[in-house]
């Protein structure tokens, strides 16, 4: 038998020499550029050279998984022959494919990061579905860089197709034999790639965590792998145990039931373990009707007496005539997150929001249910397409008897990429609201115009309120508007029996060198109506408090599962907690004490200082309390704790 001969081994294994040494050097290029235009964050955690160190170590993982394929094509392309071409033909494919896919993935992430303060995750494909908004969107604030992009994926893939074409010529061809006696070894460093680890758990992103800067942290991975890893965690979604540890369900519901302020004998129904009965705090000859005014991105970075940027004059006089929350917290960095916890009370997750997940054919506890089984009548009324984020789908799905969006307007003034603006929005929820004279109704209105790309009508702001800075012009126009709004609210028919409450769904652009930005979280709230009186609330509230606090002012007594509090009832010593969810971080919030939880990690506890975290000793009993609000949301929606009485069978 003739000795087999392996001086053309290194043109044999020239498929994978390729795609190691070309991903690897584009990985280490966007990383640099990425590293290079965030260096003062970068910089200020002392660990710049592990950002590469780590990165290289995600990327040999990312890359030993993209191996796999070309393994298994590599084998048969040593036959010759068909099999052989076809194998070889299907591994140019793959290795075209990996370039192209790489590489707009990193085009893609600097606008990713500017918007959302990490790498693109879970919501980059989500946002995939609503093509038009999202293109529309980035075409007026990244139009160089999308033309850019266009370019260095068109060179990618020309590229990657040229160059494959030498490579695989130049791999010896009818050497099966020698492929099969390498196949071995070369799997077995495939595997040991692909774990990145000797250890019992191969590596994972929580790798990456290294500091606490969730930024930084991300500089280190790449954004195939980023997005990737987002879409395995998908199965997570019924398990929160799987990222922050186990606690029994007993022990669950015990603790969440418990930091409601209501006793353990409150709560009696087994097949909806937190449903308690709140009496109201005002007695009303007859309930209030209820209008809820969500503003889009409306942080507190923007409200002077918060402490921020004077833009919005119209709501700080607003805030001297009813009860002003200085020290309220939104529950997430996404719009359906905002409504989630406005008009359910639900807690945030580690998954998605309740709003996109299937209704299952059964009502799902809100408000406007809670409100039609008292003859309430109930509408949404928003400027843009409202089937973005299954917002349509769910609140039809729930109680709402009307829908009101971007169709439905035949006469407006201005529309941009979100749809009308906000003052053709206002005036139509008006009309609506006229319109129900003696009938019950609740009224949710969601603005836009504070949106990027921050459109909206000109000639409505004076030339001295104009800026350079397109995010501060827009603010000033959604307070314009909300204030022409309450001008004629006050004029109107519904005006001296409806409840009415701003808030904000969330800030722009939540992003910080922190595990949780939590200023960023900070957002205004205000409620008025008849016989509220100017006052601040100056403890800590929750998103989540919200409802019960508005069903309690309308004159509604009531059994319902909201866990969140009646902040007319606090004691006046009441620290008051907040719930945060931060990509797939958790922050709670107990007065200036914060537990946040990560993924596969311990629990850490910080001070919250003037803005700032400050690391404290860790108090087992909030870490506890912490682990059992992220636990309770997934597992009340899998086992139909939130649904109505009548969806429960009971």
């Amino acid at each position: 038998m003739k000795r087999l001969q392996f001086k053309d081994t290194e043109k044999l294994l020239s498929p994978f020499v390729w795609i190691i040494f070309s991903t690897l050097a584009i990985f280490l290029t966007f990383r640099g550029g990425l590293v290079a235009w965030y260096w003062p964050r970068v910089v200020a955690t002392d660990e710049p050279s592990r950002v590469f160190l780590t990165g290289l170590r995600m990327d040999i993982q990312l890359i030993s998984y993209l191996l796999v394929p070309v393994l298994l094509l590599w084998l048969p392309s040593g036959m010759g022959l068909r099999p052989g071409r076809w194998a070889m033909l299907l591994m140019r494919g793959w290795y075209c494919l990996v370039m192209v896919v790489v590489v707009f993935m990193e085009v893609a992430t600097p606008a990713f990061l500017s918007e959302y303060g990490v790498r693109p995750n879970r919501l980059f494909f989500e946002y995939l579905l609503y093509y038009h908004e999202v293109f529309g969107m980035l075409w007026a604030e990244y139009r160089t860089l999308l033309l850019l992009g266009v370019l260095l994926i068109s060179v990618a893939g020309l590229a990657a197709w040229r160059f494959s074409s030498r490579f695989l010529q130049a791999c010896p061809q009818n050497s099966f034999l020698r492929r099969l006696l390498l196949f071995p070894l070369i799997a077995a460093l495939v595997v040991l790639g692909a774990r990145s680890s000797l250890g019992h758990r191969p590596a994972n992103i929580s790798c990456a965590a290294f500091t606490n800067d969730p930024l930084v942290n991300d500089l280190a991975l790449n954004s195939t792998y980023s997005l990737l890893f987002a879409i395995y965690q998908l199965k997570d979604e019924k398990d929160s145990s799987r990222l922050y540890g186990r606690l029994p369900e007993k022990e669950t519901l015990r603790l969440v039931t418990s930091a409601t302020g209501y006793p353990e004998n409150a709560f009696t129904d087994p097949t909806g373990p937190t449903w308690h009965y709140q009496p109201a705090s005002v007695e009303r000859k007859s309930p209030l009707n209820l209008v809820i005014i969500l503003e889009e991105s409306l942080g507190a970075q923007f409200v002077e007496n918060l402490g921020g940027l004077p833009l919005t004059p119209e709501l700080t006089q607003l805030s001297r005539e009813g009860l002003w929350f200085e020290e309220l917290y939104a529950t997430g960095t996404r719009s359906v997150r905002g409504i989630e916890a406005v008009l359910t009370g639900y807690p945030p997750s580690s998954g998605r929001s309740i709003v996109k997940l299937a209704s299952r054919g059964k009502t799902f506890y809100n408000l406007a249910a809670h409100l039609k089984s008292l003859g309430y009548q109930s509408l949404f009324v928003y400027g843009g397409e409202s089937h973005f984020d299954n917002m349509r789908g769910f609140f039809m799905a729930n109680g709402f008897d009307r829908v009101v969006d971007e169709k439905d307007y035949d006469q407006y003034t201005f529309k941009g990429t979100w749809g009308v603006c906000d003052e053709d929005l206002f005036n139509r929820a008006h009309r609506e609201f006229e319109a129900y004279g003696n009938q019950p109704f609740f009224g949710l209105v969601f603005t836009s115009s504070y949106h990027s790309p921050f459109e909206f009508p000109s000639g409505r702001l004076k030339k001295e309120e104009l800026s350079d800075n397109p995010e501060h012009n827009a603010v000033r126009y959604a307070d314009y508007a909300l204030g022409r709004f309450f001008e004629q609210a006050r004029r109107s028919s519904y005006w001296n029996n409806t409840l009415f409450l701003v808030v904000a769904d969330h800030d722009n652009r939540v992003r910080g060198a922190e595990l949780v930005p939590i200023s960023h979280f900070h957002i205004p709230g205000l409620i008025i109506g008849p016989g509220i009186r100017p006052a601040v609330h100056k403890a800590v509230v929750s998103q989540i408090d919200l409802p019960p606090t508005l069903l309690s002012l309308m004159g509604i007594s009531g059994s319902h599962p909201m866990i969140g509090r009646d902040i007319t009832r606090l004691q006046a010593d009441e620290q008051g907690r907040a719930i945060m969810q931060y990509n797939q971080n958790m922050a709670y919030r107990i007065g200036d004490q914060i537990t946040i939880l990560q993924p596969g990690q311990a629990p850490r506890q910080f001070s919250y200082l003037d803005g700032a975290l400050f690391p404290a000793s860790q108090d087992p009993s909030m870490a506890k309390e912490a682990l059992a609000h992220a636990l309770w949301p997934m597992q009340a929606y899998h086992e139909g704790y939130y649904l109505m009485r009548h969806s429960r069978g009971s």
